[in-house]
């Protein structure tokens, strides 16, 4: 495991101003898991009571905001109990109108809590429809009350930015805006792994059973993955699992391509929840060729943040971040972290490219599947 700071190098700074924030980032990037260790590495550090915990408990209730904000408060409680020490465990929550249950009990502890406390929303769009804002609007109207009064800092996690929180069924049904939450002071996303990160992860195995990725293995994953974690890591336990359980070999770029190809067949519940955004109208209308020019701002970002634009850093020329290959077949459901921009021509086979400019004059490649 890589240290979870070294990917969210702006998180302490905002936690230690009291502010509020959101982490967003597409499916199976280390979310979950870096948020964990920063929880812990802050509550260890004496100053903070720091606690991850996940909202997908609140899903069901939708429009229920009391069975909502109950479904949350218990997830809550379970999880202080799980990882905190007892004196920093919440007391008792108030009997409060359905409303502010939420506010309440948050208030309650951050009065006899000893330390400040520092919540981590996880699966945060998750809740849907009244639940979800009257979550929102509970947090803003405790914002002014922090340190003492409510939680110091809070980090709203989850795969989208607030405005694109999903507030009732359906494809179209978004916020549209950070209202319910314009508290928030940032809005912070978690980079993919770099070659040498990845080079380095492959040497925790190293290290542990003697069994060495050759250099080719680490330059022809990278290439392959561009540093998505679960990808990363799911070569990884292709090759030392799999295709190559003799710790006593080595492990070569010919490997990595055949674990690549087992990814490819077993369209692994990551590779489909890429594809489910594939439906999303807005999301079809990029692919479909729609004139830059005519995107909405905030649908332009929420593909990029999704990986289907990828933007060149200075304006310059840039490449499809991922690319959903057409067709039947177990293929068109692998993200394009496998198909890397540069090899235009496997690209070419499969999909459609469009180069465009947005009203900012960024150069972008769109990929149609």
């Amino acid at each position: 495991m890589l240290p979870a700071l070294r990917r969210l190098p702006e998180v302490y700074p905002l936690i230690d101003q009291r502010n509020y924030f959101v982490l967003h980032a597409p499916r199976q990037v280390g979310k979950t898991t870096a948020l964990r260790s920063l929880a812990q590495q802050l509550t260890a550090s004496g100053r903070y009571a720091a606690l991850h915990f996940s909202c997908e408990a609140g899903e069901v209730a939708g429009d229920d905001v009391a069975e909502a904000q109950r479904a949350l408060l218990a997830h809550i409680r379970r999880s202080a109990e799980l990882y905190l020490p007892t004196e920093l465990h919440p007391p008792p929550f108030p009997a409060e109108a359905d409303t502010v249950l939420l506010g309440a009990a948050l208030s309650s502890w951050a009065r006899v809590c000893p330390r400040p406390l520092v919540l981590f929303f996880d699966e945060i769009d998750a809740l849907r429809g009244q639940g979800l804002l009257t979550v929102l609007r509970q947090l803003r109207a405790g914002f002014h009350d922090r340190p003492g009064g409510f939680p110091s800092s809070v980090v709203l996690c989850g795969l989208r930015d607030v405005r694109d929180y999903k507030i009732a069924s359906g494809d179209r049904e978004h916020l549209g805006t950070s209202s319910p939450f314009n508290i928030k002071v940032e809005s912070l996303t978690l980079r993919n792994f770099t070659r040498d990160e990845v080079a380095e992860l492959y040497q925790q195995h190293t290290d542990d059973t003697g069994q060495p990725f050759l250099q080719e293995a680490v330059d022809r994953a990278f290439y392959w993955t561009q540093g998505q974690p679960w990808l990363v890591n799911a070569l990884a336990r292709q090759m030392v699992e799999q295709l190559v359980p003799d710790r006593t070999q080595g492990l070569t770029s010919a490997h990595v391509d055949a674990a690549k190809e087992i990814l490819l067949k077993r369209q692994d519940t990551h590779l489909d929840s890429l594809a489910e955004r594939l439906r999303e109208p807005r999301v079809r209308r990029m692919l479909a060729g729609l004139a830059l020019g005519d995107v909405p701002q905030d649908d332009l970002r929420f593909v990029q943040e999704l990986g289907l634009v990828r933007m060149g850093s200075t304006g310059g020329r840039a490449g499809a971040a991922r690319q959903i290959s057409g067709g039947a077949g177990a293929r068109h459901r692998l993200a394009g972290h496998l198909r890397p921009a540069r090899r235009a021509a496997p690209i070419a086979e499969r999909t459609l490219a469009t180069r465009a400019r947005t009203p900012a004059g960024r150069e972008v490649s769109v990929v149609r599947a």
